[in-house]
């Protein structure tokens, strides 16, 4: 197996593992992005009809919200690797009654119908592709000629301390943290605009507008810990840190969460890029 081969699996693994924290918290990160999923779908014209593909749809929030807004004569498909988090899509749309439905598969390398969509957005579903131009330009062949892109990604670490407070606080006493990668796929993959104006110029989308953006977002502080323990480089790996130490590790996260804290809520601003293009 060549090592493209071997990166994708491993996303496909770390998605597999992560899913199950996602599904488990899933009203939380819904309510917490929920800005985000707004600036999204506000993008799709209402009650017009029309096919959208959600790219890297996790539980199905995002993917629901543009079938409402989509109307009787529109339908939206949601597209993750991450078994679990599509499983509990599907069962959330079966709940639902919305014109959506679910693929199970890697939008980088999925074999879609040509031509086949109107829209393809993502919320913070498209940093983590092996190979970005190839991922985008299957994307741009799955669209119709003229079909809009609007996606919203992370801008850099430095600009969103909220996400990164976590493992720097627990890295003195978590020295096997998994590190991040700021050249490889990731959240703060597409940090840089000139990368995602490139990326978007060679597979074959135009009319490229990238905008930042400041989002107020909000959890509850009853959830804070939860929260941290469960998801990102530190949720993956405390559930093998000693009995001992595991306690220590969360009081010390905990306190440096401190500034975010307003009496209930936990509130941060999410530093993101919005992008628009159009396929050319």
């Amino acid at each position: 197996m060549d090592a493209k081969h071997l990166a994708d699996d491993d996303q496909a693994a770390r998605w597999r593992a992560a899913g199950h924290a996602w599904v488990e918290t899933q009203e939380l990160l819904d309510g917490m992005l929920r800005p985000l999923e707004e600036l999204l779908v506000e993008r799709v014209p209402a009650g017009r009809g029309g096919h959208v593909l959600d790219v890297g749809c996790g539980t199905g929030s995002t993917t629901l919200a543009v079938a409402r807004r989509l109307g009787p004569t529109g339908h939206a498909v949601g597209i993750d690797i991450s078994e679990p988090m599509i499983t509990a899509a599907r069962e959330r749309v079966a709940r639902a009654g919305e014109a959506a439905s679910f693929i199970l598969a890697d939008a980088e390398h999925h074999a879609f119908e040509p031509a086949a969509f109107d829209a393809v957005i993502s919320r913070l579903g498209v940093m983590f592709f092996t190979d970005s131009v190839r991922a985008f330009a299957n994307l741009r062949r799955a669209a119709k000629d003229e079909a809009w892109l609007r996606f919203i990604a992370w801008r850099g670490a430095e600009e969103n301390p909220f996400m990164t407070t976590a493992e720097r606080a627990a890295a003195p006493l978590v020295p096997n943290l998994p590190a991040r990668r700021p050249e490889g796929p990731g959240q703060f993959a597409f940090a840089d605009p000139d990368r995602i104006r490139d990326i978007l110029t060679k597979s074959g989308w135009s009319e490229i507008d990238i905008r930042p953006v400041e989002l107020s977002c909000t959890l509850p502080e009853s959830e804070l810990v939860g929260y941290f323990t469960r998801l990102g480089p530190l949720g993956l790996i405390l559930p093998d840190v000693d009995e001992d130490t595991r306690p220590r590790v969360i009081e010390t996260v905990r306190a440096a969460f401190d500034p975010y804290v307003q009496g209930t809520e936990v509130r941060f601003t999410a530093a993101c890029w919005t992008v628009d293009a159009r396929a050319s």
